[in-house]
């Protein structure tokens, strides 16, 4: 433990270089370049990778499709309403979305979507903490603190890997352009499309 009790590394992913951030026991912070409210690393911090061995492997995991649910301890700052937004952010599932005010009522302030829009956007876990999977009422993307582009490629990726149906999808179609050459009598081959999935 260093004096201050902060560590950090980075982590090359598709998204750019992510800066962890944590305790020795827990991650408290993982932040995307350029992203809005993120830390910067201080003199005094501890550059070791070591205590993020566990964040490694499953980001490794997240981003190849291999991995839906992070079991990670977690330790993010902020205030009481903060932390009430943050736990209800670990219950919308990967690929899927909900919007603002269905997140307000699931935590009990039903009128407060913007005051949850704002804790949304001081997340100090990105991507872990999936803060991505919140969207306009009207199916807008609406902001990120990470930008949009990579707020829209988390959503995209996800979608893409739900349910492990991305390679049978992918399969189903090389099956259907080959039906499509091997019988002229059959106009047209439409190979199934995966919905997304909303809460």
């Amino acid at each position: 433990m260093t004096a201050s009790g902060v560590f950090y590394s980075t982590y090359d992913s598709p998204l750019g270089e992510l800066l962890l951030i944590g305790d020795g026991q827990a991650l408290t912070g993982l932040y995307m370049q350029a992203q809005k409210y993120a830390r910067e690393v201080q003199q005094e911090w501890k550059c070791d990778a070591r205590p993020f061995q566990a964040v490694v492997e499953q980001l490794d995991a997240y981003f190849v499709g291999e991995l839906r649910d992070f079991d990670l301890s977690l330790a993010p700052r902020g205030t009481d309403f903060q932390r009430t937004v943050w736990r209800a952010l670990l219950d919308v599932q990967f690929g899927t979305t909900t919007t603002y005010g269905e997140l307000a009522r699931r935590i009990g302030s039903p009128n407060a979507p913007r005051a949850v829009g704002l804790a949304n956007g001081h997340n100090p876990i990105g991507i872990i903490v999936p803060c991505h999977r919140i969207i306009g009422a009207n199916g807008s993307l609406t902001g990120y603190g990470g930008g949009i582009e990579r707020k829209r490629w988390l959503l995209a990726h996800e979608a893409r890997w739900n349910y492990g149906l991305a390679p049978v999808v992918s399969a189903v179609r090389a099956s259907s352009r080959a039906s499509t050459r091997s019988d002229s009598a059959r106009a047209s081959v439409h190979s199934p499309r995966r919905r997304s999935h909303t809460s």
